[in-house]
């Protein structure tokens, strides 16, 4: 079990919505990591389908939105949705930057990044009580730091490499998922 993974669900007592919302929290995080990874690829090989990508990738913060919609409405879920899609945007401008060569626009685009990666655990820390700020902080770091790996293990051809650290941010995307649902239930007991 991660070190982030506080579940407190009952031996045998995880009703059919809660094993609903786990799955679909873990689909959107899944999607999440899938469709950045192929957008770095598409943006490290100058790929025909990038904008076909980035504009899936892009449709995650408002399938995001839709699902926290149900508990937190709809101005808090489309708070959620602004950051997340900013912090999309910023990874493509890092991985643009870096293979540009234009350390500066990277190095700025790196500090934006985590930047709004803070801004996310504060935002969740805020909205639920069983959401920690620091544990969101730590998760967001390292989703960061794992996808800046293997941004640049692709663009400096160590493919193995990439695909390496790709298992562990699918890994650590699931963990994400199920401690945002734990939260949830926890906070919304009655409506699961």
């Amino acid at each position: 079990m991660s070190r982030y993974s506080n579940v407190h669900f009952a031996p045998n007592a995880i009703r059919k919505a809660q094993a609903d919302l786990n799955n679909h929290l873990r689909m959107l995080w899944e999607q999440h990591v899938f469709w950045t990874r192929l957008t770095i690829l598409s943006i490290v090989f100058n790929l025909p389908d990038v904008d076909f990508v980035t504009n899936r990738l892009l449709r995650n913060p408002k399938d995001f939105k839709a699902a926290l919609k149900l508990f937190y409405g709809d101005r808090i879920a489309s708070r959620f949705a602004d950051l997340f899609t900013s912090h999309l945007v910023i990874a493509a401008e890092l991985v643009r930057a870096a293979k540009a060569g234009d350390n500066a626009a990277a190095a700025d685009a790196e500090k934006r990044w985590y930047a709004n990666a803070d801004e996310i655990a504060a935002f969740l820390a805020g909205i639920n009580p069983y959401w920690s700020e620091r544990d969101w902080k730590a998760m967001l770091h390292k989703h960061l730091a794992m996808t800046k790996s293997e941004a640049v293990d692709m663009l400096t051809g160590k493919y193995a490499e990439s695909n390496s650290v790709f298992d562990q941010i699918e890994k650590q995307a699931l963990e994400m998922a199920d401690v945002m649902t734990n939260g949830i239930v926890r906070q919304f007991p009655n409506k699961l």
